[in-house]
């Protein structure tokens, strides 16, 4: 017998879960899958920075203040999945003067807080700061606990009627008459099949995949990025090298380890892509250059993402550091009315990302209940060990943050 539900999510990493818990807070049906644990993917792969917006403030005003306001509402609302560290844009000596100058206006501009101070004040902040930082800027940014972040989500989706159900992959799907009628799933050893009234692909890098399922095209660009868990304690803030985009330009701090990142180089293949050690070793270099002891640090652990690029904007703007808005899309026009496809969009925006979907989706159902995620806190948000819970509960663990969970790594 099939599973009849209002709203099928395909995907559960931050986005997905996000959908899930806005639609169940406003009384819908709703049910989700993932093929994997919970955050498998590019939520649990990530290098875990809360965007205060400085980082897109030049290029992508816009997408800077939804950065800036989505901060504000994760502070408030997620308790333990966000670490307060505060971020720092350091300059040095042979980086353009005018590019800092610029971001600062921008932020400013933006109304993003920040402070300027010379080289010796960062070094007073951060004693190993490479002697060749001229100056830095104080932003608002922060560190995002995604395990946590998105098991809380999940669990409050499901204490509201959602069903979430990781390690469940859909393996085909049936259309006709313009509709998607049945989802099948491979679940528990067996298989199961569900009626949906409207699909929402929130499968992130995988959304061109799930899509053509039904018939439809999603045209994806996805990029690969390693990160590098390093040996090193007490690093207050996010390092951030203000400077045009680049490999190896942020060190995220943890307890007693910090997070290098990143590279950008397109995969073709998902599931089976490059993992080149020069993507290590520029990384490791060029985060040295502004806190050289990572250099020769010890190795934790090393990990790659895979970002969900949407290909036409990524096209239409090209270049690295674009601001990776989010597209809601929606399938009609391809002939397939009750399907809607959420692409692109970072960590930090996920519950707009969710919010603005919900919200299509509840005009399409007839429902005028209004969005509640953003007054309302995640369940166990002051609590760590019931966040971590959470994570056990829908194996969630990403390596992002496996050091932070506790009895999770």
């Amino acid at each position: 017998m099939a599973t009849r539900t209002d709203v099928l999510i395909i995907g559960g990493g931050a986005t997905g879960v996000g959908i899930a818990r806005d639609l169940a807070l406003r009384n819908i049906d709703v049910t989700l899958v993932d093929r994997d644990g919970l955050s498998a993917g590019t939520s649990g792969r990530s290098h875990g920075l809360l965007h205060s917006g400085a980082r897109y403030a030049e290029s992508d005003p816009e997408g800077a203040r939804e950065c800036l306001e989505e901060n504000r509402i994760l502070r408030s609302i997620a308790g333990e999945c966000i670490r307060e560290t505060k971020g720092l844009f350091v300059q040095r000596r042979e980086d353009d003067p005018a590019y800092f100058e610029e971001k600062r206006v921008a932020c400013e501009d933006v109304g993003i807080p920040v402070d300027v101070i010379d080289g010796e004040t960062a070094r007073t902040a951060v004693p190993d700061l490479a002697d060749a930082v001229e100056r830095a800027m104080w932003v608002p940014d922060a560190v995002v606990v995604p395990s946590r972040l998105v098991a809380a989500n999940a669990a409050d989706a499901r204490d509201h009627g959602a069903r979430i159900r990781p390690h469940a992959p859909v393996t085909s799907m049936s259309v006709a008459d313009g509709r998607i009628e049945t989802v099948t799933l491979e679940r528990d050893g067996g298989v199961e099949t569900i009626e949906p009234t409207i699909v929402v692909n929130a499968a992130g890098a995988h959304a061109g995949q799930v899509a053509a399922m039904a018939g439809v095209s999603v045209e994806m660009r996805p990029t690969r990025g390693v990160m590098i868990s390093v040996e090193y304690e007490n690093l207050e803030p996010v390092l951030n090298r203000c400077r045009d985009p680049a490999d190896g330009d942020i060190v995220v701090p943890h307890d007693d380890q910090v997070v290098l990142g990143t590279t950008s180089v397109p995969v073709d293949d998902l599931d089976d892509y490059e993992t080149a050690d020069w993507e290590i070793d520029t990384t490791v270099a060029e985060c040295a250059a502004m806190l050289p002891p990572v250099e020769d640090a010890a190795h934790v652990r090393t990990w790659w993402g895979v970002r969900p690029l949407y290909e036409p904007e990524e096209a239409e703007h090209g270049g690295r550091g674009i601001s990776r808005g989010f597209h809601v899309l929606e399938h009609a026009d391809d002939g397939v009315e009750n399907a809607i496809t959420v692409v692109g969009g970072k960590l930090t925006t996920y519950r707009r990302m969710a919010e603005t979907t919900a919200d299509l989706v509840s005009e399409r159902l007839g429902v005028d209940t209004a969005c509640q995620t953003a007054e309302t806190d995640l369940p166990g948000a002051s609590d760590p060990a019931a966040l971590d819970a959470f994570v056990r509960e829908f194996d969630g663990q990403g390596p992002t943050d496996a050091d932070l969970v506790e009895g999770n790594e």
